[in-house]
């Protein structure tokens, strides 16, 4: 199986199995001297890890990374050297007993029968490489590009629409978000969000979500015109979540029920002499590089395919069958797909800020 690495300068290679002995991530080309410990990773993973609420699947697993190269204490702290950073986080609570029904059937809406025509062979426990499990590398990896970007670039994604039911835009807070068990972008949908999503999981069934994402702090000038889009790459990261079937950039899609009037961002001086955007349409990015304004998207996930309900499949028999899928599962995988969108983020705009600085200075 190829590609399994992300990025240019900065590049995450993931690994491993959802029911594997372990799970990692080798990150290369994040530089030197920045202080790194495992304390830096450990809360972003916390976030993410599952078992957390009844909202989401019920495995346990501590997700505790160990930091295995790439780091070096000289005396003063633990800081990279340059070197490749190899993280790896144990699996402890895998349940393949769960999926012995599905070792010759193709579970409807999941990665299945596209293994299995591609490889010829498919990992059929928890669905292996194609298990959000592999996203907590990402997360790992995020917490690693957070470092290179520093403190004054700021990250934050939050569920704004879960299946029927929206945020209004004006009503977004992304303070709230890690406040709540479903990490909803608003305090105030939270009860009745709670009562919709406890239907869904009762009757064994999932629902689909939208998540936002705000960076902040990013200067104007990353990213590059035609092939290395800021935009774009950003989009790319996005699409590369599991279970992610839709991203839009500012507007997006929306952008095409506007005028050319509403749709440009104007612009005025500031009191520093520097531009002052008066609306946001295009997301933060134009012509595929940051303008110094907010970057903004949009992610959709699709509704978990593991559900209770009997659905039509076939097995590798080439017989038809009725199948369901049974184990531990998200009612709404948008839930922990807040904190990847925020690790995909980072690992784009690391990559886009080493690559800014090697063409610039």
């Amino acid at each position: 199986m190829s590609h399994n690495t992300f990025g240019h300068l900065f590049r995450i290679t993931t690994w491993g199995e959802s029911h594997g002995s372990a799970i990692g991530c080798v990150v290369d080309g994040c530089p030197p001297l920045i202080p790194l410990t495992e304390a830096d990773i450990q809360p972003w993973l916390d976030l993410r890890k599952p078992g957390g609420s009844r909202f989401v699947t019920q495995r346990q697993e501590a997700d505790q990374v160990r930091i295995l190269s790439g780091v070096f204490d000289d005396g003063n702290g633990p800081v990279t050297t340059g070197t490749p950073i190899s993280l790896m986080i144990e699996n402890t609570d895998q349940r393949s007993k769960d999926y012995g029904e599905i070792a010759r059937a193709f579970r409807p809406g999941h990665a299945d029968y596209a293994y299995q025509a591609k490889y010829g062979v498919r990992d059929h426990r928890g669905g292996g490489r194609s298990s959000a499990r592999e996203t907590a590398s990402r997360v790992a990896a995020g917490a690693v590009a957070r470092k290179v970007l520093g403190d004054s670039i700021r990250i934050r994604a939050g569920v704004v629409q879960l299946g029927p039911h929206r945020i209004a835009d004006e009503a977004i807070d992304f303070d709230a978000v890690y406040d709540n068990a479903l990490f909803a972008a608003s305090a105030d949908v939270v009860p009745a969000w709670e009562a919709y999503l406890d239907g869904v999981r009762k009757a064994g069934s999932s629902i689909g979500a939208v998540v936002a994402l705000e960076v902040t702090g990013v200067p104007a000038g990353w990213g590059a015109p035609l092939y290395a889009k800021l935009d774009a790459e950003l989009a790319a990261g996005l699409m590369s979540i599991n279970a992610v079937k839709g991203v839009e950039i500012g507007a997006g899609f929306g952008a095409a029920e506007l005028s050319g009037e509403d749709n440009a961002d104007e612009m005025r001086l500031g009191d520093d002499g520097l531009p002052v955007f008066l609306s946001n349409k295009a997301g933060g990015v134009l012509g595929g590089i940051s303008t110094g304004q907010p970057l903004t998207a949009r992610v959709a996930f699709k509704p978990t395919s593991s559900i209770l309900t009997l659905r039509q499949t076939i097995n590798r028999d080439g017989a038809e069958v009725d199948l369901r899928t049974k184990g531990r599962h998200d009612p709404c995988v948008a839930l922990r797909g807040v904190p990847v969108v925020e690790a995909m983020a980072a690992i784009v705009l690391a990559d886009a800020k080493l690559r800014h600085r090697a063409q610039m200075g």
